[in-house]
């Protein structure tokens, strides 16, 4: 059943407050891909702001379902950045017209997937995932996780717990084994990944270092747009080196 649909009949049951899992599940026929942990990031984003029982536990109202639909679509359908959809969002609440958007059919290339990936597709800061949550996220065994983490691909931190970024290593290396690729075929990426994250600490160390707030904030920001252009340029290589010689 289409989202518009659930949510039209969430709302005719009146001011119904939802579960994480009951919102999970009116979303999942038109967004396949979501997952409680993206739910979760949307959270942490600002993008929705769910009330809190006495205990802690998230409840969902209808408009809350409505934004998470509006933000899912976007993603998908017309690629958009979490930061644009927070905007189209805001001028929405202010009974304005958001901006005109890009045309569904208007796929990015390799490259801008990239991209895509980086500033939408998963949970990053502030998301923890325990070791249960991450296995259902990625869909993947306790055996996986395991032989993941002996190859050095994944490593839990200090109170045991994932972060966004392990998830979305977790669900890439799933997906490359769906292809025969094993963790040991992987340990020359990871190995490849290191030694550019030491290029990049080379360059953003003196400004971390640095007294002044606003340098050690240049700095991170400096070591996100090289982590994104390392991307960007590592993509174009591969790519490149597929492409059929003449």
């Amino acid at each position: 059943m289409p989202a518009s649909r659930r949510t039209g009949e969430v709302r005719r049951r009146g001011d119904d407050l939802l579960s994480i899992g009951a919102v999970l599940a009116h979303l999942r026929d038109d967004f396949p891909e979501v997952t409680i942990s993206k739910i979760r990031f949307l959270e942490a984003e600002g993008l929705v702001e769910p009330k809190r029982t006495p205990s802690g536990y998230r409840k969902f109202s209808p408009a809350d379902l409505e934004r998470l639909a509006y933000v899912l679509r976007m993603q998908r359908d017309h690629y958009l950045p979490l930061r644009v959809i927070r905007e189209h969002l805001d001028a929405m609440e202010r009974g304005e017209q958001p901006p005109a958007l890009p045309a569904p059919d208007n796929r990015p290339g390799p490259l801008e997937e990239a991209d895509r990936e980086l500033v939408a597709g998963y949970p990053t800061a502030g998301v923890r995932l325990g070791r249960a949550e991450l296995l259902a996220a990625a869909e993947s065994s306790e055996r996986e996780l395991a032989e993941w983490e002996a190859y050095g691909l994944v490593a839990a931190g200090s109170d045991g717990g994932f972060d966004g970024e392990t998830l979305q290593i977790a669900r890439l290396v799933a997906e490359l084994g769906r292809y025969g690729l094993e963790p040991r075929h992987l340990r020359a990426m990871k190995a490849a990944a290191d030694r550019e994250v030491a290029l990049v600490e080379q360059v953003v160390a003196p400004l971390r270092r640095h007294r002044n707030p606003q340098t050690r904030a240049h700095a991170e920001a400096t070591a996100r747009e090289l982590a994104t252009l390392s991307v960007r340029l590592h993509a174009a290589m591969v790519q490149a080196g597929l492409r059929p010689k003449p």
